[in-house]
C-alpha cells in the first residue's frame, strides 16, 4: 500500500475518533489504529527503498546527462579544431595559390620580356638583311643604266650608309651583274 494512503487513514482514524469533552484527547478505534501503524511500519522500509532507488535513478540519468554533455563539449571541440584546422588549411592552400600566381605572373613577364628582345634583335638581323639585299639591287640597278651617275641613284638611307661603309671597308669592289648576251624571249635568265 502507498505510504501516502496509510497516513490518510490515520489521520481519518483521529478525525473519526471521539473527543473527550474538555480536553484535547480523543478515543480512536484501537485495533484500526494499531493495523494501519503496522501497515506503515511495512511499508516505510519500501517507500525508503523506492525513495532510495528513485536516489540512484536520478544519481544515474544526472551521471548519464553530464557524461552525454561532456561528450557533446568534446564532440563540440573537436568539430571547432577541425573548423579551425580545415579554416587554416584553406588560408594555407589561398597563400600557396597567391604565390604560384604570382610566380607566375613573374615567369609570364620574363617570356614575355625575352620573347620581345628575341623580336627584336631577329627583326633587326632583318632589317640588316633587308638593307643589305636592298643595296646589292641598288647596286645592280647603277650597274644597269652606266648613262645615269651613281650619285643620281636611289637616296640612301641611315641603314644604308652604314652598310655601305662597311661594304667598302671589306669589299671596295661591287657586286657585278652579267648580262645574258642572247635571252631567249619569255626564257629563263
Amino acid at each position: 500500500m502507498d505510504f501516502q494512503e496509510l497516513l490518510n487513514r490515520l489521520e481519518y482514524a483521529v478525525d473519526e475518533g471521539r473527543h473527550v469533552f474538555g480536553t484535547k484527547y480523543t478515543v480512536v478505534h484501537e485495533d484500526q489504529l494499531l493495523a494501519t501503524i503496522d501497515q506503515l511500519r511495512a511499508s516505510i522500509p519500501e517507500e525508503i527503498e523506492k525513495a532510495a532507488r528513485t536516489l540512484n535513478q536520478r544519481d544515474r540519468v544526472l551521471a548519464d546527462a553530464n557524461e552525454e554533455a561532456a561528450r557533446i563539449v568534446q564532440q563540440a571541440r573537436q568539430h571547432s579544431e577541425d573548423l579551425v584546422d580545415e579554416q587554416e588549411m584553406v588560408k594555407q592552400a589561398t597563400l600557396r595559390a597567391e604565390y604560384i600566381v604570382d610566380q607566375a605572373k613573374i615567369e609570364a613577364q620574363r617570356i614575355t620580356r625575352e620573347a620581345d628582345e628575341y623580336v627584336v634583335e631577329q627583326l633587326s638581323q632583318l632589317e640588316h638583311h633587308f638593307a643589305q639585299t636592298l643595296q646589292v639591287i641598288r647596286n645592280g640597278i647603277a650597274h644597269m643604266q652606266p648613262q645615269a651617275p651613281a650619285a643620281a641613284a636611289l637616296p640612301a638611307t641611315p641603314e644604308l650608309q652604314e652598310y655601305d661603309a662597311n661594304q667598302s671597308s671589306e669589299n671596295s669592289e661591287p657586286i657585278r651583274f652579267e648580262r645574258p648576251s642572247q635571252a631567249p624571249m619569255g626564257g629563263r635568265v
